[in-house]
């Protein structure tokens, strides 16, 4: 869409706030859009995120999402019939969503390319859509590609900290050949009848999908005085996403 054309929108936008005279008896209706709270941070701060508007047709959960991101002046309902027709023939969850200052998606004076992944980044984790498979047209498109870049980044700036140098050469410092032996085990927990008496604290990630609540029965059994605390905007990894709250659970529990 050109700017000819947004600047043109822009100017209709401004002449429906002039008084209308002459028109006879015109009655006009507008539908309310939430504005979300500007935020004072910091300049390179990351961006605040926006609670988004979406629909999410079911499916199989053990199965990658499909997630539609629409243009420049869309809207969620510009996938309806595709989502739906995806949603029967390949048998997965369908989620559409409309962008920020789109379609019923709160107002917000921040229209970047970061603020609309970061939207993504806190929305498809509270709905257990991670990991989905990204489908973007134009606008929606470049969000898929920049969020799928920060979070590639992300994870292999994570694990080249276990590349080392030893006699000139790049060698992996983890045994990964016994990583991958007993990653099951690792992933489980061995069975035990015992109970720890004393205080314990499980901080959780809010974005993290780690600790199901199926499971807080079972640490309440081992851990009778555990506290269960979680951290909204972190993932697996708390103490790299929000060190501040994560410093600040453990001096509470302590106190």
């Amino acid at each position: 869409v050109s700017a000819r054309l947004l600047q043109g929108m822009l100017r209709w936008t401004r002449a429906w706030r002039l008084p209308l005279r002459g028109l006879g008896p015109y009655s006009l209706s507008f539908s309310r859009v939430p504005v979300a709270p500007i935020s004072s941070g910091r300049s390179g701060a990351e961006p605040r995120s926006v609670l988004l508007s979406y629909k999410l047709l079911d499916g199989e959960a053990t199965r990658p999402a499909l997630v539609f991101l629409h243009g420049l002046f869309g809207s969620k309902t510009n996938f309806n019939s595709i989502a739906k027709a995806l949603a029967q023939q390949t048998g997965r969850r369908v989620l559409t969503v409309d962008a920020r200052n789109h379609g019923d998606s709160p107002h917000n004076p921040d229209m970047s390319y970061e603020a609309m992944s970061q939207d993504l980044q806190d929305l498809l984790p509270q709905l257990g859509l991670v990991p989905c498979v990204l489908i973007g047209h134009s606008m929606g498109g470049k969000t898929a590609m920049l969020l799928a870049l920060q979070r590639d980044l992300a994870e292999r700036q994570f694990l080249l900290t276990n590349l080392v140098e030893v006699d000139g050469r790049l060698v992996w410092r983890v045994n990964l050949e016994a990583l991958a032996q007993h990653v099951d085990k690792i992933l489980a927990f061995p069975p035990r009848q015992e109970s720890y008496p004393g205080p314990t604290l499980f901080l959780l990630g809010g974005n993290s999908q780690y600790v199901h609540p199926s499971h807080h029965v079972e640490i309440r059994r081992l851990f009778p005085r555990a506290q269960l605390q979680t951290v909204p905007n972190a993932g697996h990894w708390i103490h790299a996403d929000c060190p501040q709250d994560f410093v600040a659970a453990i001096r509470g529990f302590l106190a």
